[in-house]
């Protein structure tokens, strides 16, 4: 835009010395600064295209590392991204407000007594809920009956919330050691040529090196992205299983004053 604006001013300049340049020379200078501004954006266009985006560049250097243990690093990102994003959405389902739930339940019991309050743990979802049924159904059997129902369905529902989280912490760990193993690969390889050729040349061993050297930052990356969901899966984990220990607790105590009654 500011050549642009550089051109129309030079166009003005020139109809206001229209008495002392004559047509020949505004045509003259008028062409100049035309294909001086269409050279410029030329110049701009090439430089654009000669630097490619962060897409094409992660693209171009994946390409490099070789389809074999590139294409299995990638499906690690994959499959761990995947058993992620399905652990985050059901730990997020399974968060239930605990204090409003044991409230309810408590409301119930005293209105309606305990199957009031089954109905309530029946229409709520979430483990807590689950923990809380277990318990009222085991409250004809007596109140230890319903703390070891309580106990045995929470460690049900605390395996339920880790299930396949392990197969996360297997990709953490198998991306970088494939990373490595295709690095150790392609220095292998780099050695061969040179033994193949008897000299040592620059040519020979860059390429080897550099191919062995992304197969390892590739395989870090996998693995610092799946870290970073696996601590929050884990942490979100731990934050659902606190709730269920304190619920659970509050159950008990909710039973044992309403038998006492």
């Amino acid at each position: 835009m500011k050549r642009l604006f550089s051109i129309l001013a030079i166009l003005a300049i020139m109809a206001v010395g229209n008495t002392t340049l004559n047509a020949a020379n505004s045509s003259e200078i008028f062409t100049e600064a035309a294909v001086t501004f269409v050279q410029d954006d030329a110049a701009a266009a090439d430089a654009a295209e000669e630097s490619p985006g962060f897409h094409q560049e992660l693209k171009k250097r994946f390409i490099e590392g070789g389809p074999g243990f590139m294409g299995i690093v990638l499906l690690c990102l994959i499959l761990g991204l995947a058993i992620a994003f399905e652990r985050i959405i059901y730990l997020n389902l399974a968060t239930t407000n605990t204090k409003k739930l044991a409230q309810n339940v408590e409301d119930a019991m005293k209105s309606g007594g305990v199957e009031a309050a089954k109905e309530v743990c029946r229409n709520t979802s979430g483990p807590v809920a689950s923990i809380y049924y277990q318990g009222l159904d085991r409250m004809d059997e007596g109140v230890e009956a319903s703390e070891k129902a309580v106990v045995a369905y929470g460690g049900v529902q605390m395996g339920q919330l880790e299930k396949n989280v392990s197969w996360v912490s297997l990709f953490i760990a198998l991306a970088p050691m494939l990373g490595f193993m295709g690095t150790v690969i392609g220095m292998i390889q780099a050695f061969d040529k040179i033994e193949a050729a008897g000299d040592m040349q620059p040519s020979l061993v860059a390429g080897g090196i550099k191919v062995a050297l992304l197969t390892t930052v590739f395989g870090l990356i996998v693995a610092i992205i799946l870290q970073v969901f696996y601590n929050y899966i884990i942490a979100k984990i731990d934050s659902i299983v606190n709730d269920m220990e304190d619920a659970s607790i509050t159950l008990i105590d909710m039973l044992v004053a309403h038998k006492n009654k």
